[in-house]
């Protein structure tokens, strides 16, 4: 259903386009939060003309390119989906699963992997706060613009998963040197309280 959600929901901001520029847009835009394949953007198109959430307009051209354009129906949807969230489901997490595993490893060794994972979400983030300032530059309306609250949620995700990354690394190193919890940055016993 969130493909489904994700192409009505750029379609209702960026207005009518053709398969191809809806899924350049989820190159572009809709990546960092929703990965989409061409090959399952089509599919769903054909589903959604069916169901009377879009329509399609043949261009011509000899090409046979259609244009999709939201209908009332699928603004419904947007809607209907947006204002009544779902349960919570099981989630799949591989960076959670990898913490679970971490106490698996040399603690030198998972160290230096969770450096590694500190500078991937910072490699992240530099490229979604570079899009907030382009995003920011952009919106003299006044009106959030398309993907604001995602790339704020974005940004302060990654915020978050690159400070326990650190954090994390630095525990590690901190075991690894024959320290434990309860010591401090030297490696010298302290008390608990």
């Amino acid at each position: 259903m969130s493909l489904r959600i994700a192409l009505l929901g750029t379609l209702a901001s960026h207005g009518p386009a053709s398969g191809y520029e809806l899924a350049k847009t989820f190159d572009d835009v809709i990546n960092q939060v929703w990965q989409a394949k061409h090959s399952q953007i089509y599919p769903e198109l054909a589903k959604m003309v069916e169901s009377g959430a879009v329509t399609v307009e043949e261009t011509g051209g000899g090409r046979g390119r259609k244009i999709y354009t939201i209908t009332d129906t699928g603004r419904a949807e947007i809607d209907d989906w947006v204002g009544h969230p779902e349960p919570h489901r099981a989630v799949r997490n591989e960076t959670a699963l990898r913490a679970f595993l971490l106490p698996l490893l040399p603690p030198g060794r998972a160290a230096a992997l969770m450096r590694a994972l500190a500078e991937q979400h910072t490699a992240l983030l530099d490229d979604l706060l570079k899009d907030r300032a382009g995003m920011d530059a952009d919106t003299a309306s006044g009106e959030p613009p398309f993907g604001t609250y995602a790339l704020d949620l974005g940004i302060r995700t990654f915020t978050t998963l690159r400070d326990w990354a650190l954090d994390t690394a630095e525990d590690l190193e901190r075991r690894s040197r024959g320290g434990g919890e309860n010591d401090d940055e030297d490696g010298v016993k302290r008390a608990d309280r």
